[in-house]
């Protein structure tokens, strides 16, 4: 019987096959585990979207906060505004007085008189004023009924939307000589009772107004700090018996502590900055002594008495101590664990 002739396979016939090797581009996995690393070209091209979108608000800044920064110059000037209607031309003719607009400064009372009574109040207001907040919203966090929950969270937001004028007013008449509380005693047989123009509380009145118009605002931020906490926690916490207080302490405040350290952070930086409007509409009632801070006593010299120079030296003293407060809350920050306003 004859056997077919057709040929065996190349493998049937020991002739080796050669796989075809796909090409491997190595520079392209190098590219994609080195996807952080790329170069500033690459980075631009990837993220130009981004940067065009953001590029409106980084002019702004530059703008507004930034080369202002270069006005600063007229600190070591005996300013002159009225050499010419430019005030580039201004500062380039004004003559160069060296440091001694500072030493003028730091002789001057009234200008430590004005630190004084900053610093006095921003420790009230950070003892009495920044907890508020936090206590408020874990009372409002813990209510079960969402209507009654953001009812009072519209109320306490409320007086956030008002000037100053409109909240010193509303003190005013409850607070006045002529006021509620002021005639309430007057036909009880007291003598009547001025707050507004005292000046041994004036401090505390301010911290009052203060609480009062931004407390609001400061619960939004620590309920949006308490919303992002799983609700896994609470119930594993509950599971193993604890109570109220206790999924309080050891779930919800260890959960506000990041914010509660930026939020710290930012205002121990703002500490030279206790509100202007707010008290140079009750600096007169209550006079200089109680009522003058660093940004009305800069307002004061600088508008008022037309001594820009010396203005604009309190205010860059300010500036300075301001960024030395907030490097120094930051590095505490990073000591306790929390990232601050920028990590290490």
């Amino acid at each position: 019987m004859s056997h077919s002739t057709v040929p065996r396979s190349s493998a049937e016939a020991g002739t080796p096959v050669k796989t075809p090797v796909t090409s491997v581009d190595v520079t392209g996995a190098k590219k994609e585990q080195n996807s952080g690393k790329l170069g500033l070209r690459l980075r631009f091209r990837r993220d130009r979207v981004l940067i065009l979108m953001t590029l409106p608000a980084v002019l702004l800044v530059l703008v507004f906060n930034y080369l202002p920064i270069l006005g600063n110059v007229v600190a070591f000037q005996d300013y002159d505004p009225y050499i010419s209607d430019n005030g580039i031309v201004s500062i380039l003719h004004s003559p160069f007085v060296g440091l001694e607009n500072f030493q003028r400064i730091f002789e001057d009372s009234a200008f430590w008189n004005a630190v004084q009574n900053t610093l006095v109040l921003f420790i009230i207001q950070l003892v009495l004023f920044f907890p508020i907040p936090v206590l408020l919203a874990l009372l409002i966090n813990s209510v079960v009924r969402p209507r009654v929950r953001a009812v009072a969270q519209a109320v306490l937001y409320l007086p956030h939307f008002f000037s100053w004028v409109l909240v010193i007013a509303v003190f005013q008449q409850m607070f006045g000589g002529a006021g509620m509380l002021s005639q309430l005693l007057r036909q009880n047989g007291y003598d009547g009772l001025d707050i507004m123009t005292n000046p041994d509380t004036f401090a505390y009145l301010i911290t009052a107004q203060s609480v009062w118009k931004d407390a609001g605002w400061g619960i939004i931020v620590f309920l949006a700090a308490l919303a992002s906490v799983p609700q896994d926690h609470y119930e594993a916490a509950a599971m193993d018996g604890a109570g109220r207080w206790r999924r309080m302490w050891h779930v919800t405040l260890p959960a506000l502590r990041p914010v509660i350290a930026l939020l710290l952070v930012l205002r121990v930086g703002d500490a030279l900055t206790v509100g202007f409007e707010q008290i140079l509409l009750q600096r007169d009632g209550v006079g200089t002594n109680a009522g003058e801070v660093l940004d009305t006593f800069v307002w004061w010299n600088g508008v008022r008495n037309q001594d820009f120079g010396y203005a604009a030296a309190a205010g860059l003293i300010k500036g300075v101590v301001s960024i030395g407060l907030v490097l120094a809350a930051n590095k505490i920050a990073h000591l306790m664990g929390e990232q601050g306003v920028y990590e290490k």
